[in-house]
């Protein structure tokens, strides 16, 4: 059986064609800066040879919609293909940011859509992009059958005192205002990747998983299950990310509206599009960063630190949190694998905590993981390759099968 797996973010598009029987990648691709002046989609095809063939095309996609149409067209023909029809696939596997009440994956119903549509406001930067990803899927693969995956799942294992906010609890009981989290798909991964890496029982470890990208968020595991992570209601809770504020005191909105006229959409499409890495030096790609520190920008200097002082912290809070008894910390996603520079930056200070580096493993680029600790530091220091995509595609299957 073939599954397809769709992980629109909120301005990208992962995806990755599986064959189940052997658990082999046909194809994955990335397309990335929707809704800028140019876009990019890479796609990758996995042929009997130990290298893929890789095709980077430069487009613009306007929307997620373009860009997954453009993708499945390169699965479809020329030298990229895979498939020659559609009704090879027989599932496609949708990450979804925020299920609101779903905490299990569910067949793709008008009902689940609806209810989707109505928790927009919880994830405002995903949950339209991975709606528009449903649809536009449903069109192209009508036989197959579509199911979602929440990232709100993994996290659903927090105790009560840090899900709960500090309102009369009158919201939660009528709206259900709690913290939910997200990137649970990439959490749950990359902490039963690394009980394998220390040779111990998931249910026996406990971690600090650091999902460093263009959304980003921090989250604390002890004895394998979460019991606090960074984002919250929604996430545009926690971290600085690349154009999310991140947390902030909540008298900002108020104010905002009251002495810059500001309405409350407007607010939240500056906290939420606006903001963060992006707000602050008018680039919210790390690799533009780094190229603007290179040639003596303050702003991109100043937004690196504010990124990893805020990283940092979260850190030392989980390290509180779980007694100091950590068994690893892990990093991955787009920042987190492949910036050595915000590892780097983040942990300055935290060897007393028993966080250190070896500084040369930090520097070479990982494959599928690497160690990155020093030898006498006593929490190991992983960078760890995450694969949403492979959860996605092993949840999807068991649904369906």
């Amino acid at each position: 059986m073939k599954i397809l797996v769709i992980n629109c973010g909120s301005s990208t598009i992962k995806y990755q064609l599986f064959n189940m029987a052997s658990k082999e990648v046909l194809c994955s691709g990335l397309v990335e800066k929707i809704g800028e002046s140019m876009s990019r989609i890479t796609h990758k095809k996995f042929p009997d040879k130990p290298e893929a063939t890789k095709t980077v095309i430069e487009e613009r996609f306007p929307t997620h919609a373009e860009g997954m149409r453009k993708a499945v067209e390169m699965m479809m023909t020329g030298d990229t293909a895979v498939i020659h029809d559609v009704n090879e696939i027989k599932g496609i596997g949708h990450r979804v940011v925020h299920g609101g009440s779903y905490i299990k994956p569910m067949l793709v119903t008008n009902e689940v859509i609806e209810n989707l549509t109505k928790v927009i406001p919880l994830a405002p930067l995903h949950n339209p992009a991975h709606l528009i990803g449903i649809r536009v899927a449903q069109e192209i693969f009508k036989d197959a059958k579509h199911v979602v995956v929440f990232d709100t799942a993994f996290h659903q294992t927090m105790p009560d005192y840090a899900k709960l906010y500090p309102l009369p609890l009158e919201y939660y009981d009528k709206y259900q205002v709690r913290k939910y989290g997200a990137h649970g798909t990439s959490h749950k991964y990359v902490a039963k990747k690394a009980a394998e890496l220390l040779g111990k029982p998931l249910s026996h470890c406990n971690l600090i998983t650091c999902h460093i990208g263009s959304g980003s968020s921090i989250s604390a595991i002890k004895d394998g299950k979460c019991i606090d992570t960074s984002m919250g209601l929604t996430p545009l809770d926690g971290l600085m990310m690349g154009t999310r504020c991140g947390s902030i005191d909540p008298a900002v909105v108020g104010f905002l509206m009251r002495n810059a006229n500001m309405s409350i959409d407007e607010v939240d499409t500056l906290m939420t599009k606006k903001s963060g890495l992006l707000g602050v030096c008018g680039y919210n790609d790390m690799r533009d960063v780094h190229a603007q520190i290179e040639k003596g920008e303050e702003k991109a200097k100043l937004a690196l630190n504010m990124l990893t002082y805020r990283i940092r912290t979260f850190i030392g809070a989980y390290l509180a949190q779980l007694a100091g008894q950590v068994d690893a910390l892990v990093w991955t996603a787009g920042v987190g694998e492949n910036d050595e520079i915000v590892r780097r930056d983040s942990l300055k200070g935290m060897e007393a905590f028993g966080l250190k580096l070896d500084e040369e493993a930090n520097m070479k680029r990982p494959g599928e993981y690497a160690l990155i600790s020093a030898s006498d530091s006593k929490i190991k220091i992983y960078v760890i390759r995450t694969n949403e995509e492979l959860e996605i595609a092993n949840e999807t299957m068991a649904l369906i099968a």
